[in-house]
């Protein structure tokens, strides 16, 4: 019989019909085949042929051959390391001028941020805030609102002038002193250790997606170093990674990594790009001398590149990497709409952890939790929308913290978009990511019986795949874990489809396939490869051992998009539902006053999913 709840969110009172009464105690793991067996054999034929070939895709250019490089302005006299805010906007700077400059794409429109800033050689957009390379000046400095703020002047100034830097996750800055052979760590605090000495001409500097590895760029000997990080502002002994052999001009100058882990450096005439493992991928070459270069754009996919002819542009299949969102109450964004993204002194971060690894291709999470109390936490892993084509895991910071405020360790995590590895990729990382939080469930204090997972928009359907999908082999993948279950205890989409091989998703295929973005994340469209689409298709897995599958939706975003899922869930006595906000829009999950209403709608949900009873903890105590 169907059951109800209700909850109120604001003024509105919102109540959720749940059909069926199936609870995670009781799962069997029964792959149900609804097909012939000879055309069940012939599918697992194809799409294990397809899996093949999208994996050997790997191989391919990272640059977007189809598009050239483009000119975006040259009106400068020497442009130099760029930053992108993660908001919309590029700030370079003109050294010789003494110019901070903003740029922003959506309008096209290039505008002076703060006139008189000195000779700043690099900047870089971290935690809500701009970093000043000022070597004119011999300090590090932050600019906010057009003021900046020193972190910390060098004793020395002739000598330990700043070149280049880059920004960790604890806000500490690591800075390449070119004169003085040195690299340099400050703390967010301003204190300064000597990281590196002797080093020939260090120039360009960045580090590996898992803050594992710090890369520096050897200007006269056109040498990339590797270097281990035992800790923050603590090398190990570095080596070469690659040599630019391109002649005898100099080179080696600005760096930046995307989020594969790949290596970007300007030399004397191109854009160098070399694998984690200094395997030389491709080059962009440009008209002028390239100085620097940075991701940017609303998709992370633009290669933004700064030099004596001013700034340009190329677009990539790959995306970088988007800066951390501000954690101090000083950077918080004004708007009222805006969710706050404070991490409270009783919540534990372990930003950028690796959960699998797929040869040199490390997938990263964000894990957010309370401070460990006497028993194990509900996990609930986090996974961004984005149309399966961008979007990463920062974009879901406000969120994880809520919910870790709620009493959950929450898990927002990175997975392969469709310009880096087609359909199964993204699947397959969904599930390494709960298989790793499993095994590791006494490492972070889990309940490894009480995982969950919430995605918003291409997100929600990785999740309502996670969940039907749960025992099919081809879904899995090889990220590591593989004797461990990536069953979830409970999900919740939030306006992501479930169906692909029919519904609107079907329909983009064959109507706009140029443009849909379906096509571009399996590789081919639904009538070539029908299988592929089967596979992906969250509604066909749907069967009675699966977990509590709960919908969310804004009044505006098409609340009966899974209506069809929710009917068919019921009938095999899945618990379901589906909760709808008054005037949401897609996306509502990451605007106030929508975010706050949903997370207390999750909460009530995943507790009464995965059996939860918040004022009885004694059976989740830690041993």
């Amino acid at each position: 019989m169907p059951q109800s709840f209700t909850v109120k969110s604001g003024n509105t009172r919102i109540t959720h019909v749940c059909f069926g009464t199936h609870l995670p105690n009781d799962y069997v793991n029964i792959a149900i085949d609804h097909t012939e067996e000879p055309m069940s054999r012939f599918c697992v034929f194809v799409v294990s042929c397809f899996v093949w070939i999208s994996n050997a895709q790997a191989s391919t250019s990272v640059v977007d051959k189809n598009v050239p490089l483009e000119v975006i302005a040259t009106d400068f006299e020497l442009a130099d390391g760029p930053a992108w805010d993660g908001r919309g906007s590029l700030f370079f700077p003109d050294v010789k001028a003494g110019k901070i400059f903003r740029y922003q794409p959506s309008q096209k429109k290039i505008a002076l941020e703060r006139d008189n800033a000195g000779r700043i050689s690099a900047t870089f957009f971290n935690h809500g805030q701009l970093y000043l390379s000022d070597n004119g000046n011999a300090e590090i400095a932050t600019l906010s609102k057009g003021q900046k703020k020193r972190l910390l002047a060098f004793a020395d100034s002739k000598k330990m002038r700043p070149n280049d830097l880059v920004v960790d996750n604890s806000g500490g800055v690591y800075i390449t002193l070119t004169g003085a052979g040195q690299v340099v760590y400050v703390t967010a605090q301003g204190s300064m250790t000597i990281v590196i000495d002797g080093c020939d001409t260090p120039n360009g500097i960045t580090l590996s997606p898992d803050e594992k590895i710090l890369y520096v760029a050897s200007y006269k000997p056109k040498q990339i170093w590797r270097y281990d990080i035992a800790s923050n502002g603590n090398v190990n002994g570095g080596r070469v990674l690659a040599i630019m052999d391109d002649g005898p001009d100099l080179g080696a100058d600005g760096m930046t990594v995307d989020r594969a882990g790949n290596i970007y450096c300007a030399g004397a005439h191109d854009i160098w790009i070399w694998s984690p493992a200094g395997k030389l991928l491709d080059k962009i070459a440009c008209p002028t001398r390239p100085i620097n270069c940075v991701f940017g754009d609303a998709d992370m996919q633009s290669l933004y590149i700064t030099g004596f002819g001013g700034l340009y542009r190329q677009k990539m299949m790959i995306s970088g990497r988007s800066p951390h969102p501000p954690s101090l109450p000083e950077r918080q964004p004004t708007s009222a709409s805006r969710p706050v993204t404070i991490v409270p002194s009783h919540l534990v971060t372990d930003l950028d952890h690796e959960y699998a690894r797929y040869g040199n291709r490390r997938l990263l999470m964000d894990i957010i939790r309370p401070e460990p109390p006497p028993w194990t936490l509900p996990c609930l892993v986090i996974v961004h929308g984005g149309g399966w084509l961008k979007g990463d895991k920062t974009k879901f910071r406000a969120l994880a913290i809520q919910l870790a405020l709620h009493g959950y360790a929450t898990a927002a995590i990175e997975y392969r978009l469709g310009g880096e590895a087609h359909f199964p990729a993204a699947i397959h990382d969904c599930n390494a990511a709960v298989r790793f939080l499993r095994h590791n469930a006494r490492r972070f204090n889990i309940d490894p019986e009480r995982i969950g997972a919430v995605g918003g928009s291409a997100g929600g359907h990785l999740v309502g795949l996670m969940a039907t999908g749960h025992d099919i082999e081809d879904l899995q993948g090889n990220g590591g874990n593989a004797s461990v279950s990536s069953k979830l205890n409970a999900a919740v989409v939030m306006a992501g489809p479930m169906e692909m091989i029919t519904g609107s998703v079907a329909e983009k295929s064959r109507m706009n396939p140029e443009v849909a973005n379906c096509n571009r994340f399996i590789g081919k469209g639904i009538d070539d490869a029908f299988a592929m689409y089967r596979l992906a298709d969250a509604y066909e897995h749907i069967t009675k051992d699966d977990p509590p599958i709960w919908f969310m939706s804004g009044e505006y975003d098409n609340p009966d998009r899974n209506a069809r899922s929710r009917e068919r869930l019921a009938a095999v006595g899945v618990l379901t539902g589906i909760s709808v906000y008054k005037d949401g829009k897609h996306g509502c999950w990451n605007q106030e006053p929508w975010m706050s209403e949903m997370v207390e709608d999750l909460d009530t949900f995943f507790k009464r999913a995965m059996a939860i009873d918040s004022d009885d903890q004694s059976d989740r105590a830690v041993e």
